[in-house]
């Protein structure tokens, strides 16, 4: 068990909850409901020109992290009745308007610990603004290597971290820090931009890369994939950005031209389309990588309501090794919506840059 849902824990009691959930003996879990009930695969339709039919608009609101907590080291899965306690803890949170935005898995941190109420100094909204998520009993996305986390940063790779962080004007922290103490005032030192191109292309709603897991940012979850002869389009919600990816056996791009979110390619391996990319821009940014990315994503359609999406992210200059997540992408029954982050975001770089120069200006006095 993960607990008691009693007398909720505020920040500073995370360390206490997290030990309780760890000490839980394997052999007092109860049976988990995520183990396949039938293990007769299931056959898509066809498409016109008959390739496996992936067309709709999809879904990604998984609770699940995509690293595996320290705490539940060696543990696959959760219980049943853990998963019910989460969910239950997820419904106090979600409604607390005194608790900061949480995302990510720093929210499913906040839930593990009985998290009543949680302070991230890099918030700009209350847990109202959150997008209430799907629980199931994994415990990471993450499926290699593994321990289900991700591989070491490499010197380059944790550079690259820190400088997105400085173009993101984001502190870095984990849930289970001493947030209330913490200033939400970006640290001594610290460059303030002089124009947009020391924004992040986020920022500037240029692009959210490639690939995006939606619970990162936890409310970037609709895609819409759209086939047609020789051809697939993923459409994502967030920044309207459409990847449209020849399948005909074309070659790579040279090497000599780089797009923000990589050059596609796909094939048809029975019935999962593979895509992959390269060709990222050194300005591209996925957790620390950029131009060596070398991205292998996989959709598997397992049954009308369900497509597997298994992401294989290689690049040498950002982890030590490779790494593989599945996203659980879900029927949506719904329409995109608009996002509405033009372009160049001109009313909140102009606000950035302006509070930058007054307060360059404020410590000039």
């Amino acid at each position: 068990m993960i607990g008691p849902l009693v007398s909720p824990l505020r920040v500073r009691n995370v360390a206490v909850a997290l030990m309780v959930f760890a000490a839980v003996p394997a052999a007092t879990q109860t049976a988990r409901t995520d183990a396949p009930k039938n293990t007769r695969a299931w056959t898509p339709s066809l498409t016109p020109d008959g390739q496996p039919d992936l067309q709709g608009v999809w879904s990604d609101v998984s609770m699940t992290p995509l690293e595996r907590p320290r705490a539940l080291e060696g543990r696959q899965f959760l219980t049943d009745q853990e998963v019910s306690q989460l969910k239950a803890r997820a419904e106090r949170l979600f409604n607390n308007a005194s608790s900061d935005f949480v995302a990510g898995d720093n929210l499913f941190l906040a839930l593990l610990a009985n998290a009543d109420t949680v302070d991230n100094p890099n918030a700009t909204g209350s847990a109202l603004n959150m997008v209430f998520r799907e629980f199931d009993n994994r415990t990471s996305l993450i499926t290699d290597p593994a321990d289900g986390r991700l591989p070491p940063l490499t010197p380059e790779g944790r550079q690259r971290v820190t400088a997105n962080q400085v173009a993101t004007l984001a502190l870095p922290w984990q849930f289970g820090s001493n947030a209330s103490a913490q200033t939400r005032q970006l640290p001594a030192g610290r460059p303030r931009p002089n124009g947009a191109d020391d924004l992040s292309a986020l920022l500037r709603c240029i692009t959210w890369g490639v690939p995006k897991i939606a619970g990162n940012a936890n409310y970037t979850s609709h895609y819409e994939i759209f086939q047609g002869p020789g051809y697939v389009v993923f459409l994502s919600e967030v920044n309207h950005e459409a990847r449209v990816i020849p399948l005909d056996g074309r070659p790579h791009l040279p090497q000599s031209i780089r797009q923000w979110n990589g050059d596609s390619r796909g094939r048809w391996e029975g019935h999962t389309l593979v895509v992959e990319t390269t060709n990222f821009a050194p300005k591209s940014y996925f957790m620390g990588s950029a131009d060596r990315l070398h991205l292998v994503e996989r959709f598997t359609r397992v049954s009308a309501d369900q497509i597997d999406y298994r992401i294989t992210i290689d690049d040498a200059t950002t982890w030590t090794k490779p790494w593989t997540a599945v996203v659980r992408l879900r029927s949506a029954q719904d329409d995109l919506h608009e996002f509405a982050c033009h372009e160049g975001n001109h009313y909140l770089v102009r606000g950035i840059l302006g509070g930058a120069r007054a307060e360059e200006k404020s410590h000039s006095n």
